[in-house]
């Protein structure tokens, strides 16, 4: 893969973590932030990714990466399975669990996988955004006991809907509850 000029720069920067894998899911290249999840940079280049990553499924192995029961459920190794077969996966939220220098992590991502051809070689990109923060949210969310409404993190109270839809991108359906269903219409 080159790895200067005004395409390469734009792939470094992207603020989400890049691989480019092959149909063993062999790291081939990454960017920047990929790098940032790796415990050693010494060796990364065609290593399967949970090898790089220190995956704890891949390090139960001797054989490493895709090769425990833990593999076949693996989100990332299926999206490049299906990449393989022509399909993409789109945003696909998993839980990594990786071992770092000191300690085991859990990392949560949202994975996403598509197929390409560079110089006659079929490889797959794998897009794994950091979906730590939003995860983490679930548990520290101010809500009014009143009224239900948010306070955000310049202390304004917002609607739910508003919140949410300002820090990920989701939409609101509406419905209503058995038990308010009964309390609002009890025929």
């Amino acid at each position: 893969m080159p790895n200067t000029g005004f395409y390469y720069t734009i792939f470094d920067e992207l603020p989400m973590a890049i691989f480019i894998v092959d149909d063993d899911v062999k790291v081939k290249f990454l960017n920047k932030e990929a790098r940032k999840l790796l415990a050693d940079e010494t060796v990364i280049y065609d290593r399967r990714a949970g090898d790089v990553l220190r995956c704890m499924h891949a390090e139960k192995s001797e054989h490493g990466c895709g090769r425990t029961d833990g593999c076949k459920r693996c989100i990332v190794r299926n999206a490049v399975n299906e990449a393989m077969k022509g399909n993409k996966t789109y945003r696909t939220p998993t839980i990594l669990e990786l071992n770092t220098v000191d300690k085991a992590c859990c990392f949560h991502a949202i994975v996403t996988a598509t197929p390409f051809v560079f110089n006659g070689n079929d490889l797959v990109m794998i897009v794994l955004e950091n979906a730590n923060e939003v995860m983490l949210l679930r548990n520290i969310i101010p809500l009014c006991s009143h009224c239900k409404k948010v306070r955000n993190d310049e202390d304004y109270w917002v609607d739910v809907k508003q919140y949410f839809s300002q820090l990920v991108d989701v939409d609101f359906t509406y419905s209503i509850c058995e038990t308010c269903r009964d309390k609002l219409y009890p025929r």
